[in-house]
């Protein structure tokens, strides 16, 4: 059977499975081992073993659930709901403060935990009913959140990062640098999307009237809020940018003030603790189970001469670099409508950079395209993680037309932000060039 025979029937039942609704690490690791058996017989299971535990040995994946546990103890320790009641306070008399306060808000959460849920879920729950109780269009503040929400994955600490860095046997420091500034950048662009919008049609995000209950003692006395978050913020990226920890003792770090946060606002009880210790169970065994399927299944997919078929391919081509660089880009946009971005990662990661290499582009810059590619996939429709997790949240009368309505400005807005990290590729590499090594 030819390579070229092998691949089309590989990914036919890749799909096929797909579509019956199981488990995707399941579906890659069935393949694996039926591909493996048939092609080289049960012997070579052996080596199928040895390469996956090989995997499992990898320090760098001792980050992900210190960074699991270290969100999930933000998110049950009260340090959220002072820091949306700070921003509410000092937002709201900008046009759409509320929508500006929460993406504000997103990004310091993001800066924190970087976990897509745990930013969704917070403002889903405390956001949400506030913006609508306000008159705001209920559009706006789903899109707000759902969009906010998403700057977990490109923002650190980000899970979704370390998967990407410990596919790509990238430097997980310099990518989580380099994930700043594109950050920054997205929000920034919500932010002025939402200021824009709600300043030519002020109907659709109406200002308070009571500005007279709000004093100055109570806006300086809000921002006390913020001391916590920045001490985590420059406890975990502040020592990996200066050189002081690796990224995986940095987010032993992040955990201890997060427990310290937790011991202040006084939630350190045993309900914590065991909803903590579930959190980190379930999500890094789902993180696990896929890198163990895929990384069996893209094995098999290079001892058939996979990836050598593909870049004799695009050798083959005779068309612009740019242009094949938008192809891969829109094929992971495709991929994210159907898959999660783990999966995405383990399957594309180790195919697509040997042709970024034959391109000339450079390895770390692509990585942060292909996180905001994953953002994009986070909220398009319909299977995006972020629109499940806000369909959780949705008061009575709302629903998932509203959602689908409400995230198309912020999708073409991630596009935007594609486009001009590409352009400027300077944006995403000046920080992590600057690093203490």
């Amino acid at each position: 059977m030819s390579s070229e025979l092998v691949l089309l029937v590989m990914f036919s039942g890749l799909v096929g499975l797909l579509l019956t609704g199981l488990p995707l690490a399941f579906v890659l690791g069935s393949l694996a081992l039926f591909f493996t058996v048939v092609l080289w017989g049960p012997a070579a299971l052996t080596v199928t073993v040895l390469n996956l535990y090989d995997t499992m040995r990898s320090e760098s994946l001792l980050a992900i659930p210190l960074y699991v546990m270290m969100a999930s103890v933000l998110q049950r320790s009260g340090v959220i709901e002072s820091l949306y009641n700070a921003m509410e306070i000092w937002s709201r008399r900008l046009p759409g403060g509320l929508a500006v306060g929460t993406v504000a808000i997103c990004t310091i959460i993001a800066a924190m935990t970087g976990i897509v849920g745990a930013a969704v879920a917070a403002m889903g729950m405390l956001a949400l009913p506030s913006m609508l109780r306000r008159g705001y269009q209920p559009e706006l503040a789903i899109g707000t959140i759902c969009a906010g929400g998403t700057l977990g994955i490109l923002i650190p600490p980000s899970v979704i990062t370390i998967v990407y860095a410990v596919t790509a046997q990238a430097s997980i420091g310099q990518m989580f640098i380099a994930g700043v500034v594109p950050g920054l950048l997205l929000a920034s662009l919500y932010i002025g999307y939402i200021v824009l919008r709600s300043a030519l049609n002020p109907s659709i995000a109406p200002r308070p009237t009571d500005d007279d209950e709000i004093t100055w003692a109570m806006r300086l006395g809000a921002l006390k809020s913020l001391i916590l978050p920045m001490l985590i913020i420059v406890g975990v990226l502040g020592t990996i940018y200066m050189g002081i920890a690796t990224p995986t003792e940095a987010a032993a770090v992040g955990v201890a003030l997060a427990f310290v946060s937790a011991l202040l606002e006084r939630r350190f009880n045993g309900e914590l603790i065991t909803g903590v210790a579930l959190d980190v169970v379930k999500v890094t065994t789902m993180i696990l189970w896929i890198t163990i399927g895929a990384r069996a299944f893209v094995a098999i997919f290079t001892g058939t001469g996979g990836a050598d078929f593909l870049l004799g391919f695009i050798q083959d081509l005779d068309t612009n670099r740019w242009l094949v660089l938008a192809v891969m880009l829109a094929i992971l946009f495709f991929l994210g409508m159907f898959l999660d971005e783990i999966g995405i990662i383990l399957l594309c990661v180790p195919v697509f950079l040997p042709v970024i290499d034959f391109l000339g582009f450079d390895r770390l810059w692509f990585g942060i395209l292909f996180l905001v590619s994953a953002q994009m996939a986070y909220i398009s429709p319909p299977f995006g993680y972020t629109l499940f997790y806000m369909k959780g949240v949705l008061p009575a009368g709302i629903g998932m037309g509203t959602v689908y309505r409400a995230i198309i400005p912020f999708m073409l807005l991630q596009a935007l932000g594609i486009l001009i990290c590409a352009m400027f590729p300077e944006l995403v590499l000046w920080l992590p060039k600057s690093m203490i090594q």
